[in-house]
């Protein structure tokens, strides 16, 4: 819609360069780096079966919108119109007209992640939420202007990301509630994702589809093998979700090593395959191997804190 277009000239023309770079960073608040730590800490501290149920709402969010893209073909902004720059892209090494990089516009998948994963931490979670509830809206509104701000997403865009986020999060939520067997939910998602594999031309829906995969893959395994204990210990907070971060990010370099960059860049259905069964076994081994290393103390400080206050008791 042309206001659209004459809004964002104008926010990029009056709003100051500082302010713009401070904006932009709200944007980072929808990417998989937030999204991994979010997930990974309730998963690794705090509670992982509020983890599991987050992270499958991750999952959806990240294969909707693909779908989604992968049907509208909506260009970003700034690469129909040369007034439009585009000042936070998707993938900073890659050519900003490279539509398989970069990706499409519509909808927002910044703007679908936040209003999924922050108001899905506030319907799963236990206790007061109106706190929570006014932080996530608050996110998510910061998130969704920082899109329009820096050139990569029209405003209906934003709009209908967050539509779609909300929707994602009554859905799961209204199907945890009926469906008892958790497989069941993830056959479903996993179904849905499968058809995007027959259209979708995105690397982003392909991470997306091998992330949903590992987490599935990793819960009956993480329940036979391993059944790692939460942490209240801040120490060990932190030092699990580094080390968590730690693996799945270097995980997923090692991965590429076998395969040149050209072929990673590519394309074609087997550079997006590759890129599926990277981010599974990222993910699954993030998930699913590394609690085996929570047994140790270093990554448990309350269990030294308990055995010690068990003997001033005594």
């Amino acid at each position: 819609m042309s206001f659209e277009i004459s809004l964002m000239e104008w926010l990029q023309s009056n709003i100051t360069g500082t302010l713009i770079a401070f904006i932009s960073q709200f944007s980072a608040f929808g990417e998989e780096f937030a999204l991994v730590a979010v997930m990974g800490f309730v998963y690794w501290c705090h509670d992982k079966e509020f983890g599991r149920k987050l992270g499958l709402l991750v999952c959806s969010s990240l294969i909707l919108f693909p779908l989604i893209k992968n049907i509208v073909f909506r260009l970003r902004p700034y690469m129909e119109h040369s007034s439009i720059k585009c000042l936070r892209p998707v993938e900073p090494d890659a050519d900003l007209m490279d539509v398989d990089a970069q990706g499409y516009s519509f909808p927002s998948g910044h703007s679908t992640n936040a209003a999924t994963v922050y108001p899905g931490i506030t319907v799963f979670s236990k206790g007061k939420k109106k706190l929570k509830w006014v932080l996530s809206i608050v996110l998510i509104i910061l998130v969704g202007f920082s899109r329009v701000v820096v050139g990569c997403h029209y405003p209906t865009d934003v709009l209908c990301g967050w539509a779609l986020g909300f929707a994602t999060v009554l859905i799961i939520s209204f199907l945890y509630k009926k469906i008892k067997n958790e497989n069941v939910i993830f056959a479903i998602a996993a179904v849905i994702g499968t058809i995007g594999v027959f259209y979708c031309k995105t690397s982003d829906f392909f991470s997306a589809y091998g992330i949903l995969f590992g987490l599935w893959l990793s819960i009956p395994f993480e329940k036979k093998f391993v059944n790692f204990e939460s942490t209240r210990n801040p120490v060990s907070s932190i030092i699990r979700l580094v080390g968590g971060a730690v693996v799945f990010f270097a995980l997923d370099e090692i991965l590429k090593i076998p395969f040149g960059k050209e072929f990673l860049n590519s394309g074609t259905m087997a550079a997006h395959l590759v890129r599926s069964g990277r981010y599974m076994l990222a993910i699954f081994v993030s998930l699913a191997v590394y609690p085996m290393l929570f047994k140790f103390r270093i990554f448990s400080l309350e269990q030294e804190s308990e055995q010690g206050n068990e003997q001033n008791v005594a």
